[in-house]
């Protein structure tokens, strides 16, 4: 296994593991690798420096390692919440959560996809709306 740091379009910077190189260059020419907090396909290797920890730094390493599998853990936990209780809008999340703000539609739990400005949007008229860090499904 190998592990690269990446950075997407928008300059977050996260690891991700790969059984070799040959591996990550496919998955990422075939649009499987997301960035976590953003969804954006468009990811690249980012400047990295060798790790080679001994002793306390590698306790630390460790450390670190299953504070971001934890976290992971809870991320795919909210991500089958939200998909087992929530109506998938997709494009449709803005007009769809003003619907329902304003009495136009069902009041229900829903998710989708937005731009920035136009959550921000959302935000001013007094709809409610939370981005999810949204992780890939691992078999996908």
């Amino acid at each position: 296994m190998i592990v690269f740091d990446l950075k997407c379009r928008k300059d977050h910077v996260f690891e991700a593991w790969f059984p070799d190189s040959a591996s990550y260059a496919e998955q990422v020419a075939a649009g499987k690798v997301l960035c976590p907090v953003c969804g954006t396909k468009k990811v690249e290797k980012a400047l990295m420096a060798p790790n080679v920890a001994k002793g306390e730094a590698r306790q630390v390493a460790v450390a670190d390692k299953e504070k971001a599998a934890k976290i992971r853990g809870m991320l795919k936990e909210i991500r089958n919440h939200v998909e087992q209780n929530c109506d998938y809008v997709g494009p449709q999340f803005a007009e769809e959560a003003r619907k329902i703000h304003y009495g136009e539609a069902e009041t229900r739990g829903i998710y989708g996809e937005t731009s920035d400005a136009e959550a921000q949007a959302l935000e001013e008229e007094g709809v409610s709306v939370q981005k999810v860090p949204w992780l890939p499904r691992e078999n996908s």
